[in-house]
Parts: C-alpha cells; sequence; structure tokens
C-alpha cells in the first residue's frame, strides 16, 4: 500500500490496482486532476475537507470513480451520483475495505452546532490498515497500521492529539490537518507529540505529494 499526502486533510490510498482518495478540501489544490481513482471519500461537510466549489477538478476526470460521503454532504454535491457513508457500514472499493466509524464532529465551541463526521478505517486484502478520523478523535479501532493524524485543530489540544494517538496505539503514524500551522509553528507540534507519544510508534512525515510506502 502507498500513502500519499496531498496537503492538510488530504490522503491518497494506493493499492497495485486501487486508488482511493480522502478529503479533497479547500486547503490544497495538490489532489486536482489526479486521474485512474476508483473512489472519492468525504469525511463531513466542512470547507477544508471537502471543496465543493472545485470538486469538479477531481470528479471530472474520474467520472466512474464511486463518490462516498457523509451524510450532509449529499446536498453540497447535488449534482454528483453519491453514496452516503453510514457509521458501521463495510464497504468493498477494489481490492479495498473500508469501515465507516464515528458520527459527529468533535465539539468546537457550545455555540457551535456540532455536524456529523465520519472515519474511515481502510483495509487492504491481507495487507495493512489505514485510518482516517476526520475530524474527530472519538473513534478509537484497533490493529491500525497507520493512522492518519489530525496535527492541529480549532477543536484539539496537543494534550487531545498525544492521548487520542494513546487510545488507538497504531504501528505508526502520518500527521495530517495541518494547514492552519504555520512554517515555524509546525515543528513544534511534531517536537511535542515525538517527545510525550510512545517511542515505539514512529512519526513519518513525508513531504506533500512524496508517495509513502507503508
Amino acid at each position: 500500500m502507498i500513502l500519499t499526502r496531498l496537503g492538510h486533510a488530504a490522503l491518497l490510498i494506493e493499492t497495485t490496482s486501487t486508488r482511493v482518495l480522502i478529503d479533497p478540501g479547500s486547503f490544497s489544490t495538490d489532489w486536482h486532476g489526479l486521474t485512474d481513482l476508483d473512489a472519492v471519500l468525504v469525511t463531513h461537510q466542512h470547507a477544508d475537507h471537502v471543496d465543493v466549489n472545485n470538486i469538479g477538478q477531481v470528479l471530472d476526470p474520474n467520472p466512474e470513480a464511486r463518490v462516498i460521503v457523509e451524510r450532509a454532504v449529499v446536498d453540497m454535491l447535488a449534482e454528483r451520483t453519491v453514496d452516503v457513508a453510514g457509521v458501521g457500514d463495510r464497504i468493498e472499493i477494489g481490492d479495498l475495505r473500508v469501515e465507516v466509524v464515528g458520527g459527529q464532529h468533535a465539539i468546537i465551541h457550545d455555540r457551535i452546532p456540532r455536524v456529523g463526521n465520519v472515519g474511515y478505517v481502510v483495509s487492504e486484502n491481507r495487507g495493512p490498515t489505514v485510518f482516517h478520523p476526520g475530524d474527530s478523535y472519538t473513534s478509537t479501532p484497533s490493529d491500525i497500521d497507520v493512522l492518519a493524524l489530525p496535527l492541529a485543530a480549532p477543536w484539539a489540544r496537543v494534550a487531545m492529539t498525544i492521548d487520542f494517538v494513546s487510545a488507538v496505539r497504531p504501528a505508526r503514524i502520518l500527521p495530517i490537518h495541518d494547514a492552519i500551522l504555520s512554517a515555524a509553528g509546525r515543528p513544534i507540534y511534531m517536537r511535542m507529540c515525538r517527545g510525550v507519544i510512545d517511542e515505539s510508534i514512529p512519526i513519518e512525515d513525508p513531504a506533500i505529494g512524496e508517495p509513502y510506502t507503508v
């Protein structure tokens, strides 16, 4: 399995026969123009996870790709044929199996209404398992080979991030959801995580667009 970070929450997952993109959001353009996709998955309705104004940049070149989204995103993509990702669903996409977990976005503030959010546990047949949680630390599935870890968000403190890793205990970590961090600030987050997270769990940090083999 090959993973490629495409900016912020966007993650491309590839096997020898299947290509799946998760969360083509507005904080990145690196996913624009991707081809040969079998599916596009969206965790929730926020623009940094689904760029409605530019979603055609990836859906138009991939007319046969399945589009699987959290329920509230259906109306946002009203001109597209989409499938709803329901919590508990198990979806087969080529040689990948996707389990849908979660349900709600993390709490930002009691004055800000919560929205739906689903996470995707993506497994390759007889291969590794990757977990993309969207914007929530609530679901903590086990036996995760790679955790796509939201590094910074308005709803998260560093302590929450570290506790989430401790609960999931993945074999390794791939940081995502970091576009709100400055060039000076991101290394601070990385240093704090590396200083506290169990050293047996490596934090991989390939560059945006650099394929990473699991």
